[in-house]
């Protein structure tokens, strides 16, 4: 996925994020449903448990893999690295495009522009859940499995002007899990049941941490910082981000049913949390975890304590949520804590330095590519993952330009 299809997504995914939870603290406002629900105990601390552990799922897995792809050789896996100018970009465009999205709820009809978006999201939802799963369907299959290789690649030109527009290498494998993951898809495309909407969230955030590379510390405090104020704003400041939320039907917020002890897999009541407060943290505590890599270190000290801030920051915002009845921008709480805990790590250990003089894109991921547009097609509390480029990234699967050299005769 691509910056820019992390933007498109991440408006909408900050509008869910925004509202932690589109209901008061007693569950009165149901997200899909029109009867008025007062959730249990037992039921709101089921539903915000479950979201804290599923948000922790990618950030940890995604991470790890974050490691072991940045070493790739294969151009469909390489990730994408974010300069600080493109994290100084990042905040203002994604408030265009909320905005955008707001306007278009209003004058449009939201029924049909749900429908445009879970054909879109359909297809990115696939590309993402079979990029998840390739590494576990390697590990399944037995090694006397005929395992087939494919190249889809497409260029333009020719002969020494040749350059390449899409280079996709995949196996027998691969197709295999795109065929699960086109069953899920159309699970959700004709139900829109929160499972399989989970499913796929969870997959684009997934994708989005493991292939979104901020290039060092500074690039992801500026990043982090400039998002933390457009949260703040977004949520505080106007009603557009909660409007959004509750209008934007697409898998870029994770879900849990507050009702489940009374209704089962048909309950209708749900608590949310957007991708980008998932994603956005996720790949500036990837990087700290490459930090560690590079240390070349057993411990992983930066990794564990950034990811024990993440939870003690979404705790927080819950608190904080269920105590003033009030939906909160979860960047708020989640920002100072994913940086002020490193910080904090690296002045006792006296490694401040070296912290923010690591360059991932140098050190651990040499030769990754570097956002330099913005496409219109794309993988992620307030705010990420994916459009058909934007999941691409998300996906691993973004399509990448690059000149053809010609052979020698």
């Amino acid at each position: 996925m691509s910056e820019a299809e992390l933007v498109q997504a991440s408006a909408p995914e900050a509008a869910a994020a925004a509202i932690l939870n589109a209901t008061d603290s007693n569950g009165t406002e149901a997200l899909n449903a029109t009867a008025k629900f007062v959730a249990s105990p037992e039921g709101t601390a089921l539903a915000y448990g479950s979201l804290v552990f599923m948000a922790l799922l990618p950030i940890f897995f995604g991470a790890l893999r974050s490691v072991t792809c940045s070493k790739s050789k294969n151009a469909s896996d390489m990730p994408e690295t974010i300069t600080s100018r493109d994290a100084a970009r990042f905040p203002i465009i994604a408030s265009c495009t909320l905005f955008g999205l707001y306007l278009f709820f209003k004058v449009f009809s939201q029924e049909y522009i749900n429908m445009l978006l879970s054909v879109y999201f359909f297809g990115l939802g696939v590309l993402a859940l079979s990029h998840t799963m390739s590494p576990l369907m390697s590990r399944i299959f037995p090694h006397s499995f005929s395992n087939k290789q494919y190249q889809l690649l497409f260029t333009q030109g020719a002969e020494e002007s040749k350059e390449e527009i899409v280079n996709y290498e995949f196996d027998t494998k691969n197709l295999v899990c795109l065929v699960i993951s086109s069953l899920v898809g159309v699970w959700y495309l004709l139900k829109k049941h929160w499972i399989a909407n989970n499913v796929f969230g969870l997959a684009f955030a997934l994708n989005g941490v493991e292939l979104l590379h901020l290039n060092n510390v500074s690039t992801g405090c500026i990043l982090l910082g400039g998002l933390f104020v457009y949260d703040v704003f977004w949520v505080f400041g106007t009603n557009v981000m909660v409007t959004v939320a509750k209008s934007f039907e697409a898998p870029i917020k994770l879900v849990f049913p507050q009702d489940l002890l009374e209704r089962g897999l048909d309950a209708s009541n749900f608590a949310m949390l957007g991708l980008g407060d998932i994603v956005i943290p996720g790949i500036f505590i990837a990087l700290l975890l490459r930090f560690d890599v590079s240390l070349k270190r057993n411990s992983r000290t930066y990794f564990y304590s950034s990811f024990l801030a993440y939870i003690f920051g979404l705790g927080l915002t819950i608190f904080v949520m269920h105590t003033f009845k009030h939906a909160q921008p979860a960047l708020l709480y989640l920002v100072p804590a994913c940086i002020g805990f490193p910080v904090i790590v690296a002045l006792i250990r006296g490694e401040f330095t070296e912290l923010f003089s690591f360059e991932s894109s140098e050190e651990v991921l040499p030769g990754s590519p570097r956002l330099t547009s913005f496409p219109t097609v794309s993988g992620s509390p307030a705010s990420l993952a994916g459009s058909m480029d934007a999941v691409s990234t998300v996906t691993g699967s973004s399509p990448r330009r690059r000149r053809l050299q010609p052979t020698a005769m």
